[in-house]
């Protein structure tokens, strides 16, 4: 663990960054919770942006849509249904784009959780401007930012009204099982349910669209553990999964704001040297790193293993779900539905990539975005 150059401390070592996480003396930063916190005090945050017993209590009383029994009994014929639907696209022409076809998979399985299922056509491009390649800054001192402001509201109005405001109107008339439901029971008004649905977008569609591609990349790319996941059973395949996301975890940075001193274990080279962090200090936990300490994960950390023997309480995944009261609740969610798809995907005959994605990069959550694989059924190219 060391202070960078810029003041931010960085925490490179998987117990450090899980102690990091865990700590109740920090509280969420990064993320854009920059422009959150310019929200009126009376709106409610979304939930990722909000800590103490509030967001404990929030986390108890919506954990039951997350928990395994009810991602198999009340969400895996949603991720069937919605994959054997893209991939008909690839039977019927031969080819398919898989960072459209596992994005629209995401929305849909994303949106039976949180109860989109009102939506008027086009909310795949209404994401997908809302979520661009590029971000820009909004502002009023320039004429980059006055636009980006303007694309930015209208961006929110475009999800509002052709998604969460006609989900909203028909729980209002009737409670579903769902998130929004929820929301509206804890007394939420429609800005704020907004709020909280473009938060598990990005969380439950946007990411699980990159881990898709960058595990088919990973088996279109290794015969050896392509004819693995094909033979293995469905715990095996998520193995496979898990170790892939920890060799690439989606972001790969996470940071979070000290309210109180913070006394973390020193760094793998001197384990016994503790380091305490003073209150009010911006921490970097760098999972990309954290998941190759071999310390926790074993010999070889860069190699794919999957099964690989790991230190006592550390997943298989390592920290690319995060940890602690953050910790991702959609974890379930997003390896089994990646699984139905990508099984279903490498069951079609002849299917091969045609041309690899290409690969960008967000610098703030370190973060990657794969666009651009092609997949092509042999002889339909």
């Amino acid at each position: 663990m060391r202070r960078g150059p810029d003041g931010i401390w960085q925490v490179s070592g998987y117990e450090e960054a899980r102690a990091v996480l865990r700590a109740t003396a920090t509280v969420q930063a990064g993320l854009g919770i920059e422009t959150v916190e310019k929200l009126p005090s009376r709106f409610r945050r979304p939930v990722l942006y909000r800590d103490g017993p509030e967001h404990r209590e929030d986390r108890r009383q919506t954990a039951r849509f997350f928990t395994p029994r009810r991602v198999d009994e009340h969400y895996r014929e949603v991720m069937v249904e919605a994959a054997e639907a893209q991939l008909d696209t690839v039977r019927e022409t031969g080819r398919g784009h898989l960072a459209c076809l596992s994005f629209q998979l995401a929305i849909e399985v994303a949106s039976a959780v949180i109860g989109l299922t009102e939506s008027r056509p086009g909310i795949r491009a209404r994401l997908e401007r809302f979520f661009p390649e590029k971000f820009g800054t909004p502002g009023l001192t320039s004429l980059h930012g006055i636009r980006w402001l303007v694309r930015q509201n209208s961006n929110w109005l475009r999800v509002y009204w052709g998604d969460v405001r006609p989900a909203v109107r028909a729980r209002r008339r009737r409670r579903r099982d769902d998130l929004i439901s929820h929301l509206l029971d804890e007394g939420c008004s429609s800005g704020e349910i907004l709020g909280e649905c473009l938060t598990f977008a990005a969380a439950g569609m946007v990411t699980t669209r990159e881990f898709v591609n960058v595990a088919a990349w990973h088996l279109f790319g290794d015969a050896t553990l392509l004819t693995r996941y094909r033979a293995a059973d469905e715990p095996g395949r998520i193995a496979i999964l898990q170790e892939i996301l920890r060799l690439e975890p989606v972001i790969g940075r996470l940071r979070r704001r000290t309210t109180a001193p913070l006394r973390l274990p020193g760094d793998g080279r001197d384990p016994g040297a503790e380091v305490t962090v003073p209150a009010g200090e911006l921490v970097d936990i760098l999972l990309h790193r954290a998941n190759l300490d071999a310390r926790t994960v074993g010999e070889r950390p860069e190699r794919l293993c999957p099964g690989r023997p790991m230190a006592t309480g550390a997943g298989a995944p390592g920290l690319s779900f995060g940890d602690g009261a953050h910790k991702c609740p959609g974890a379930t969610i997003a390896l089994l539905e990646t699984d139905v798809f990508l099984s279903r995907l490498f069951a079609l005959p002849g299917i091969h990539m045609a041309a690899p994605p290409g690969v960008g990069f967000k610098d703030g959550i370190d973060s990657y975005e794969l666009r651009g694989c092609t997949v092509v059924l042999t002889g339909r190219a």
